[in-house]
């Protein structure tokens, strides 16, 4: 018998039997990856309040005894759609709110709107700073720093784009007068709101704020955080100085993040803080907006406008010569041309 026969076998084959070898499984299972995903049906409702680093808070079972706000990630389906601040949601797994839980999301539900910026007017790629804002509150300083009205024209140029209705708000009245800067925007049907440091007008902002979702933006340094704790006493938010040597302000929010206001009836409405900005690049924005948005809110002379037709109602190359004719004023007329040097820098 040869030393490797056992003898188990005469034709000595058994050195070739595999039945014995016991093998690893594929590690990657061995059931076949479907393509069909799950309807989530069952899903819940929800809002996203923010966002931090994968993790979104998120509200469920809004305006009922049962609300609270739960912790959530993005489920793989969703692969890069983006989920961002004012989103509404449909979230899965386990929305108990308890420590440590951690919910799904796996749908956004269709967008009303959505506020965007790029890095520069040439940069293509946008980045998507809130969904489903109704009113942009632009919080500029009077002084420290200096306001800048072509700063303000982009923000209007935004909201124009986003179908968002703007709301001008001026802050630290008490450190310059504001009346030179709002003039800039007298040609159009702008609510502007003042405030200083002995007069904030909570009851005057709370009635633009309820049953709204408004995104505030400003400069950093504008006192827009300042306003925000104002508004909502627990939120918290981090505030900062103006450097005295350069003019500008400190960056203190660091994330976009949706609060709650609310009246001494309960009323209630939401605000979105988002990080003080010195550029708004606007990349991404459809000229074709700009001037009918423009031509919209402005504040035109009474009487009959000229051949019958309401400007807002003109083509866009009527808008342009009817205010260059003096129907806004020499008011009009600078903000006309501020526009349209933003949709030539877009064009180049």
């Amino acid at each position: 018998m040869s030393w490797w026969d056992t003898g188990d076998d005469d034709d000595g084959d058994d050195e070739f039997d595999e039945s014995s070898i016991r093998e690893r499984p594929p590690r990657r299972g061995s059931r076949p990856r479907t393509k069909t995903r799950p309807s989530h049906d069952d899903a819940t409702g929800a809002r996203v309040l923010g966002v931090d680093r994968g993790r979104y808070a998120v509200l469920v079972d809004e305006d009922t005894h049962d609300e609270r706000e739960i912790t959530a990630t993005k489920a793989r389906e969703l692969k890069r759609n983006s989920v961002v601040t004012g989103d509404r949601v449909r979230v899965v797994g386990d929305t108990s709110g308890a420590e440590g839980s951690l919910a799904r999301i796996v749908r956004v539900d269709e967008r009303t709107t959505l506020l965007r910026r790029s890095a520069d007017d040439t940069d293509a790629v946008e980045r998507v700073i809130v969904a489903n804002a109704d009113q942009l509150l632009i919080v500029v300083a009077a002084a420290n720093p200096e306001p800048r009205a072509r700063l303000v024209d982009r923000y209007l140029v935004a909201a124009f784009d986003a179908g968002i209705d703007p709301i001008l708000c001026i802050t630290k009245t008490d450190v310059a007068d504001p009346a030179e800067f709002l003039a800039n925007f007298a040609c159009l049907d702008l609510p502007v709101i003042t405030s200083s440091q002995d007069s904030f007008p909570i009851d005057e902002l709370l009635g633009i704020l309820l049953g709204r979702t408004t995104v505030a933006v400003g400069h950093s340094g504008v006192g827009k955080s300042t306003l925000v704790n104002a508004l909502v006493p627990d939120a918290n938010r981090a505030t900062g100085v103006v450097n005295a040597v350069t003019g500008r302000g400190r960056h203190t929010s660091s994330s976009t993040v949706s609060l709650r206001v609310r009246d001494a009836e309960g009323r209630s409405g939401w605000i979105i803080d988002t990080p003080g900005v010195r550029s708004f690049g606007l990349g991404h924005v459809d000229p074709a907006n700009v001037l009918r948005s423009f031509a919209e809110r402005a504040i035109v002379p009474a009487g009959d406008p000229p051949g019958g037709v309401a400007l807002r109602d003109a083509h866009d190359w009527e808008i342009v010569d009817r205010v260059e004719d003096g129907e806004l004023g020499d008011v009009g007329r600078e903000r006309l041309h501020s526009l349209q040097q933003l949709l030539t820098n877009l064009e180049s």
